[in-house]
């Protein structure tokens, strides 16, 4: 009961973006708020069109169903509903329950006085789906550019888009992406260990203080970041990760369009060989 003797203080009206005090209330842990409501609409309506699009294809079998995007003789207008225009509304509909979502998490940040880093970090991962599903195709002048919504067809599209530039992991901003993933997996790891290694010791000794946990990353790299630093550390890796395996996909095809390994041949090129 410790938790909800202080969460009485908190949970007041006030600090909404919008509709003022129209669903400023909680629905017993869950704050609700306007936008708590147009993401429910929205992820409500998406799936509704998810599963109507399910049942008029070939099949319910869940690896193979698949709403594909227009033709890309659509260009970027609106196809008919059994061509891909569910998958632009469904796209319409995902991203707004997405930015709703955002849009909520700033409000709870702004009722408790906080700073909006969970939201601007959420932000980032909301970038990354946009630019599959409307920068992209758009730079590239057609909605048939998106991803469908599947499952192995999802995986047959990144497998085909990886392999019409040769070798995709020579993308310079692809190696980026994966170099931060796999430092942010490595940190995650090493921090989570850390923790509780220091909260769950032996039976009958003591939970330690973070000056042991500072202490142990002294004596085994010769420097600790510190309890707020490893938390900024992680922070940082983790929009960078999401960050570059974004522009990753932007750049192929509307700024470079053929194989990945060409793009090296500056280096080649450099006056230092000759």
């Amino acid at each position: 009961m410790a938790l909800l003797s202080f969460e009485r203080k908190y949970r007041v009206r006030g600090g909404t973006f919008i509709g003022g005090d129209l669903f400023d209330f909680w629905v017993g842990p869950f704050y609700v708020g306007f936008f708590g409501v147009t993401t429910i609409f929205f992820a409500a309506l998406g799936t509704a069109l998810i599963f109507y699009g399910a049942a008029i294809g070939p099949t319910w079998n869940p690896w193979l169903i698949s709403i594909a995007p227009p033709d890309i003789k659509y260009g970027l207008a609106f196809a008919p509903l059994r061509e891909g225009g569910l998958w632009q509304i469904i796209t319409i509909c995902a991203v707004g329950a997405f930015v709703s979502w955002a849009l909520r998490e700033a409000e709870i940040c702004r009722k408790l006085g906080m700073g909006y880093h969970v939201p601007v970090a959420f932000g980032f991962a909301i970038f990354a789906y946009v630019s599959l599903v409307v920068i992209r195709p758009m730079l590239l002048g057609a909605w048939g550019f998106g991803f469908p919504y599947g499952i192995f067809s999802h995986l047959d599209w990144v497998s085909n888009t990886g392999y019409q530039y040769l070798h995709f992991h020579y993308n310079p901003a692809h190696m980026l992406a994966v170099s931060f993933f796999f430092t942010t997996a490595l940190a995650l790891g090493l921090h989570g260990s850390l923790v509780l290694s220091a909260v769950n010791p032996a039976k009958g000794t003591d939970v330690k203080s973070p000056e042991y946990e500072d202490t142990f990353f002294r004596d085994l790299i010769g420097y600790s970041v510190g309890t707020l630093g490893i938390h900024r550390v992680g922070l940082l890796l983790a929009l960078n990760a999401t960050f570059w395996s974004a522009v990753c996909i932007i750049i192929s095809g509307p700024f470079w369009s053929r194989g990945w390994p060409e793009w090296w041949t500056w280096w080649l090129n450099l006056p230092i060989w000759r």
